[in-house]
């Protein structure tokens, strides 16, 4: 079942310096301390300013006032004390860990493959990940959020852009696993396609998001239906429906099905979300018949955005010349059986994460560039792609110091 949703954050530390008051004792009445150790002490001549009749003045009577100003004072410390330990609306974004396809994780290695020859290879293609902080998986607090605002490295965005309100821990986690375990067959679609590999597939409507019943969608779609066009153009995985919905703006966009042995043409509606896009609210399943069987070995990373990364792998694993030539590698990206790269979040995180653990090249989703303008750190050369094929292009073409190739490149972060 294809969904789409990837997911900590370190510690603050203590600085190492604390602040100090140094008191000084009171002298007696009448005694000025000396100005140096060894000084002698200095006597006033008269030290009572009131000895000579002038009356002392009574001590003032604590009034309403006070005791109002007192109270009022100390709530104030009490609620702003309380305020740093509520939790805040807000997820913040951080680098996480890089993870290399084709290498091992505890002697163990992270993509495994019966039924096709494999060869050794060297070089690493990296996948990468961002730890994403916040509720309902944690909890995220004032002053977090203030650290974030001064952390070059830390993005922080409402918490109901990302998760719907009464989003659980547990619904999170399933659908993180359920999309990192459909980004795994996407990719080796995406591979199988690269390297001329036959394989079926076929997408079929599960279900339907409360938004798309509103909408009247299960009025012209039913469960069961296999959809193989949208928008007039034939599609195999869920970036061709984005796509498609997308490109009609709000407006019904017409989807080909497959009913009862029979192609039907329907008319969809779309609706707009708080993120700017357009959906259609359909729940797809992806059936897949592989001749090969992969097994990708990777705990608590969850999401679909591993699948660009998976894909490389996958050729490189099957393929006799190694793709890097020794050159470390990273990115990320959703793919389609197709090939088709799809844009991700945390980009800047990633970006940063691959220079900080060792990556030299990063590939981006085409889509993400943008997004990477003025964020990119110094010392990484990163890559915007459209698809695998493009994606292996280049990696290769780094391999082989094709300098043209690589000139005639669109820019990606940078100008």
């Amino acid at each position: 079942m294809s969904q789409i949703t990837m997911s900590e954050r370190p510690d603050n530390s203590a600085s190492p310096y604390g602040a100090y008051v140094r008191a000084r004792s009171a002298a007696p009445p009448g005694v000025v301390p000396a100005p140096h150790p060894g000084a002698s002490l200095r006597v006033m001549h008269n030290p009572n300013p009131y000895a000579d009749g002038m009356p002392a003045p009574a001590s003032q009577p604590w009034t309403l006032r006070r005791t109002v100003k007192t109270v009022a004072g100390v709530s104030a410390l009490v609620l702003g004390l309380t305020s740093l330990t509520l939790p805040s609306p807000y997820l913040l974004e951080a680098p996480g860990p890089i993870f290399n396809t084709t290498g091992e994780i505890e002697d163990e290695p992270v993509i495994t493959m019966d039924g096709a020859d494999t060869y050794e290879t060297d070089g690493s293609l990296s996948l990468t990940t961002v730890y994403v902080n916040g509720a309902p998986t944690n909890t995220v607090r004032v002053p977090d959020v203030v650290a974030g605002w001064f952390s070059p490295t830390t993005d922080i965005m409402p918490h109901e852009l990302i998760y719907p309100s009464g989003t659980t821990a547990d619904e999170v986690e399933q659908m993180n696993t359920q999309a990192m375990a459909s980004s795994q067959d996407l990719a080796l679609a995406a591979a199988l396609e690269e390297l001329d590999m036959e394989y079926r597939q076929q997408l079929d409507v599960l279900d339907f998001a409360p938004e798309a019943e509103d909408a009247g969608t299960t009025e012209v779609l039913e469960v069961g239906d296999q959809v193989i066009a949208a928008g007039g153009e034939e599609i195999t995985g869920l970036e061709g429906m984005r796509a498609a919905v997308n490109d009609a703006a709000g407006q019904p966009v017409e989807l080909t099905v497959i009913r009862d042995g029979e192609e039907v043409d329907v008319e969809v509606p779309t609706y707009q979300e708080a993120d700017g896009e357009h959906y259609v609210g359909i729940m797809l399943q992806g059936d897949f018949d592989f001749p090969v069987d992969v097994d990708i070995q990777l705990e608590n990373v969850g999401g679909p955005s591993a699948g660009l990364m998976f894909s490389l792998g996958i050729v490189d694993a099957m393929t006799e010349e190694s793709m890097t030539g020794g050159e470390q590698w990273s990115g990320t990206g959703t793919v389609d059986p197709d090939g088709t790269v799809g844009p991700i979040g945390g980009i800047a995180q990633k970006a940063v994460g691959s220079l900080d653990q060792g990556a030299e090249h990063f590939l981006v989703p085409r889509d993400n560039c943008p997004e990477l303008e003025g964020r990119v750190p110094e010392g990484l050369q990163t890559y915007g792609v459209e698809d695998v094929a493009e994606a292996r292009q280049i990696v290769e073409a780094v391999r082989d110091g094709d300098g043209d190739f690589l000139a005639g490149l669109e820019p990606c972060g940078t100008e």
